[in-house]
């Protein structure tokens, strides 16, 4: 008997992690027979992998549901799915306040997302899973969790490559982990993402080598902490090894490390990321805050002369290194003289980027526990006044490359205008700043590879004059 072909659409929020389940749970769906759409108006199921993150990032992933919802008054869609982060960690309590979603699916439903969908399709809806701590489902000795059966979306083996890309982008994320061991008092997500799990090497390679046959030009190395990799699999070096095999595919002109956490990081690992060729100059390092009685608080180490020195140390190598982080205002106890503080570390450290969010309590953390709550106005106030601070800081900082060369990954070649945008070696995907070419820029591909010259900047984006 046949089976009706169904159509599925895709809707992804939040971080580039939740891009790779997205695209694993697409190659899983497409295996099964149904048919990807761009468009969630043209499909039978809008799947919504959502974010669960911070609250503005749940209220987002909440309103995509509803927008999906919507689209069944004048558009194809009959089902509304919710998946991710925000249905694993709220389950049946997200499905009771939002009875828009026809479904609500935790991660161990990945597997067999085809069968639920259609039971979806049919009215019979599976139950919203009850959600638990992730972290108490593997064993707490690192090295004996890879032998747990626990879903880990984003881990498929070299023999089952399940993912379909969902974008046509030269560069594509690359899970190399999922979890968290770390107990930062402000973050849930360990709760939901579980204990820290390294994928194989083997594994993470076979993946890299599938996505430079999809026109893959930069791998983007994700996870909740990469400075943990190896430890579960008996080898704190692993990065260190696994990182000139990832360079060596061929068609993968560039490597990425994201998300490093400065009381993990090695000085193997910074010897190896500015030694190994192909891998780009890059750091992202999570610092939240710089001044060290308030990062005690957050169950966090450092302070901005430790921090101040982890700098110095990758500028020496690199100068030409770029240094992205997040920094959290209005954390529980956080004093004006700890505001200076951070103030001090942020003109000194003369990041390329940073983020700035005001905190905000988190169902399950340490943090929504702490007394001296610091007045939401107040926080208001330390966010716009430290983002005005950011932004001078910033775009100095990208006046000084003026005069640099850059090698630029063209990203979007404007067949119009003629404008053609791309990524230096030190700007990450999405977050930070473009590099906008000008000069003879005639005839170049989304994936070149262009060596230009910085000659102006708008903020953090730079202006590049291609090399004759």
């Amino acid at each position: 008997m046949s089976v009706t072909t169904r159509s599925v659409a895709i809707v992804t929020l939040g971080c580039t992690r939740n891009d790779v389940d997205s695209e694993e749970l697409a190659g899983r769906l497409s295996a099964e027979g149904w048919t990807l759409v761009d468009d969630a108006a043209e499909a039978d199921v809008a799947v919504v992998n959502t974010c669960g993150f911070i609250e503005q990032a749940k209220k987002d992933s909440i309103d995509a549901i509803l927008e999906a919802n919507d689209l069944r008054e004048h558009g194809r869609t009959q089902k509304v799915v919710a998946v991710g982060c925000l249905a694993e960690r709220y389950g049946k309590e997200l499905a009771d306040e939002l009875p828009e979603a026809d479904a609500v699916l935790g991660f161990d439903s990945y597997t067999d997302m085809s069968a639920h969908l259609r039971a979806v399709l049919d009215g019979h809806a599976p139950e919203a899973h009850t959600p638990g701590d992730r972290r108490k489902l593997l064993p707490i000795s690192p090295v004996e969790r890879d032998a747990a059966e626990v879903a880990l979306p984003g881990h498929n083996t070299a023999s089952d490559l399940p993912r379909t890309r969902l974008a046509d982008a030269p560069w594509a994320p690359l899970k190399i982990a999922s979890g968290c061991d770390r107990r930062c008092a402000f973050c849930a997500i360990p709760t939901f993402r579980g204990a820290f799990v390294s994928r194989r090497p083997n594994d993470v390679v076979a993946e890299g080598r599938w996505l430079a046959s999809q026109g893959v030009r930069e791998l983007f190395l994700v996870s909740e902490n990469s400075t943990s990799y190896g430890k579960d699999l008996g080898d704190l070096d692993l990065l260190e090894q696994l990182l000139p095999e990832l360079v060596a595919i061929e068609g993968i002109e560039r490597v990425r490390v994201s998300y490093l956490q400065p009381a993990e990081i090695r000085p193997g690992l910074l010897r190896a990321m500015a030694a190994t060729p192909g891998v780009v100059p890059w750091y992202d390092i999570s610092f939240q805050h710089a001044s060290g009685p308030l990062l005690r608080r957050m169950r966090r180490f450092g302070d901005t002369d430790s921090f101040l020195e982890l700098i110095r140390g990758v500028r020496e190598r690199q100068p030409e290194a770029g240094i992205r982080s997040n920094v959290i205002l209005g954390f529980p106890g956080e004093t004006e003289e700890d505001v200076a503080e951070l103030e001090r570390f942020l003109i000194q450290a003369r990041l390329d980027v940073v983020g700035v969010f005001g905190y905000s309590d988190e169902d399950g953390t340490e943090g929504e526990l702490l007394d001296d709550k610091v007045d939401p106005d107040v926080i208001a106030e330390r966010v716009d006044r430290l983002t005005r601070l950011v932004e001078e800081l910033t775009a100095q900082r990208a006046e000084e490359r003026i005069g640099e060369t850059v090698t630029v990954l063209v990203e979007e070649v404007d067949e119009e205008s003629g404008e053609v945008v791309g990524r230096a070696a030190h700007q990450g995907p999405d977050v930070d700043g473009v590099t906008l070419l000008t000069g003879d820029v005639e005839g170049f591909e989304v994936g070149a590879l262009v060596v230009a010259e910085v000659v102006g900047t708008e903020g953090t984006d730079l202006v590049a004059e291609v090399r004759a």
